[in-house]
């Protein structure tokens, strides 16, 4: 299991003070404030990316980060793959697949990933890593625990449907409230902010 400390909005020292701890993977969400971090911080960091990223933000971001692990909409896969090729990099992606009930989180539905994946080849600047998602922000546990057994069960089909995508493995579920939750249901990425910094300022 790879834990990423989500330090969005969290000062310098705060990330070297997780950093000489022993933690190597942290995880930015505002395009900006990743790029200058990643300017600023030792060079050993494994940076994710892991909100929403505009197309025109493209070249803040894929120059550095090792996972962009939000990618929600075709646009964007579009776009990322053609920066990828003009770039001569190839990106590793998560696929955002909508798990919550809240209809202000992004993501795609089980059919469109799906269809992205059977037309994988064309993608020849993105590696298909996995699946990411966001559970219903609920006090619930039940609920939660449906979101997660829905993703789960998905990226099992996905695995056993696409058994060439050797690097297709990652499942990025669980924060700070419902990690322990998503560690049963085959978490191999938590991303955690509050629990390690704290609430932000």
């Amino acid at each position: 299991m790879k834990l990423v400390a989500v330090s969005k909005f969290h000062p310098n020292e705060d990330i070297i003070e997780a950093y000489d701890a022993g933690q190597r993977r942290f995880g930015e969400n505002r395009p900006q404030e990743f790029c200058k971090k990643v300017q600023e911080l030792p060079k050993d960091i494994e940076w994710h990316f892991i909100g929403h990223l505009q197309t025109n933000k493209l070249k803040m971001v894929l120059p550095y980060a090792s996972l962009v692990q939000s990618v929600d909409t075709q646009h964007l896969l579009d776009a990322v793959n053609e920066w990828g090729r003009d770039n001569g990099k190839v990106i590793n992606v998560l696929l955002e697949l909508h798990i919550g009930a809240e209809e202000t989180k992004q993501g795609f539905v089980e059919e469109d990933i799906l269809d992205i994946l059977f037309r994988a080849e064309s993608y020849r600047n993105i590696r298909f890593c996995g699946l990411m998602g966001m559970a219903t922000h609920t006090d619930c546990e039940e609920d939660i625990r449906a979101d997660f057994c829905r993703i789960s069960s998905f990226m099992d089909y996905l695995k056993d449907l696409f058994p060439e995508y050797e690097d297709f493995k990652e499942l990025s579920i669980g924060m700070s409230e419902d990690w322990h939750l998503a560690l049963e249901y085959g978490a191999t990425i938590v991303r955690i902010g509050t629990a390690i910094f704290g609430p932000r300022a």
